[in-house]
């Protein structure tokens, strides 16, 4: 059943009239989104158990030409973080171990609430990931998230039948570099995707995949993506995800010598969750302003060669950082 809050300014308040191109502010796509979801969403209770306001169907579209990136500028997006978490995933490692040693975070939520569970021992976010860091033979034990983006990304698992009839597993699947490869070699294909929903092995994931299918289009000398987002947390999830997609998209356009085109993001369950109000309400009292535009400071052998150090951000100038619990 659909519910609603009685509207004050920030909720009521519409976006300015027109096309992105045209005056209109790319952000405000996202704002509106937010805006719709919480006023006229779907309310339910979720996996979590925190429940959430939810759309089905959503799409919002960026035009990547000039550097421009969906960075948004209501909020302060930590871009390196997101960076960081994005080359992660094209090394195909699905321990948290290299991201604890660099600061991020955003993984390690789920084996800590694994480790608590297990042992009753109620440690902190930063003593487990200081631990992990730490301590090879735990990260070992407690900090893989099982076959999760960059193992399906660049190791799809394939079997093979021996003499015998059985199968054994043979050589995993680089989709990256293969999607790399047919853009070279067949630009108009209609095949240029990467997929993370290995149905075989969701039961072994931390979570299994939300940001799902990347289909890759080439166009007029430029490349385009669409990305299917099977289950978005527009607060604190999406904000990531555009920055991360925009990025891969950027990449993979330079290593293939396409100019950058459009990202177009579309969202299956869209959701905000019901303790994220004051995030929400903080939020759309803004308004965007500036555009972010990403710098790629060199061109690398292959995409799995980038570094933190290869990306510079200019006209980044956002509001202020907002914050909300991650429902786990």
């Amino acid at each position: 059943m659909a519910t609603t809050t009685t509207p004050d300014d920030s909720f009521s308040r519409t976006s300015p009239e027109g096309g992105t191109s045209a005056g209109r502010h790319p952000e405000w796509q996202y704002l509106d989104l937010m805006r719709r979801i919480w006023a006229e969403g779907s309310e339910t209770r979720d996996r979590t158990g925190v429940g959430t306001r939810s759309v089905f169907g959503a799409m919002l579209r960026f035009d990547l030409a000039d550097g421009r990136m969906p960075l948004l500028t209501t909020k302060r997006v930590y871009w390196k973080t997101a960076t960081r978490e994005m080359l992660w995933f094209l090394t195909g490692d699905t321990n948290i171990r290299a991201l604890c040693a660099q600061g991020v975070q955003i993984w390690t939520d789920w084996p800590l609430d694994r480790f608590r569970r297990a042992t009753g021992n109620d440690i902190n976010r930063e003593d487990f990931s200081e631990r992990i860091v730490a301590d090879r033979e735990f990260a070992e034990q407690w900090g893989d998230l099982g076959p999760v983006y960059g193992k399906q990304w660049v190791d799809w698992p394939t079997y093979e039948a021996d003499g015998d009839g059985k199968f054994r597993q043979g050589s995993g699947i680089n989709q990256v570099a293969e999607l790399l490869t047919s853009l070279r070699e067949n630009p108009a294909s209609r095949r240029h995707i990467i997929e993370g929903w290995n149905v075989a092995e969701l039961d072994q994931m931390a979570l299994p995949p939300c940001h799902k299918t990347y289909q890759f289009h080439v166009a007029d000398g430029r490349l385009n993506c669409a990305l299917y987002q099977r289950s978005c947390d527009v607060a604190l999830g999406l904000p990531f995800n555009l920055w991360s997609a925009a990025l891969l998209q950027r990449m993979i356009a330079q290593q293939v010598d396409l100019e950058p085109g459009e990202l177009v993001w579309m969202g299956g369950d869209t959701h905000l969750y019901l303790n994220h109000e004051q995030l929400v309400t903080t939020q759309l009292s803004r308004e965007p302003a500036g555009a972010p535009v990403l710098n790629i400071l060199r061109r690398p052998p292959s995409i799995f060669e980038y570094t933190i150090n290869d990306f510079e951000v200019v006209g980044y100038d956002p509001q202020g950082p907002l914050k909300a619990p991650v429902a786990v």
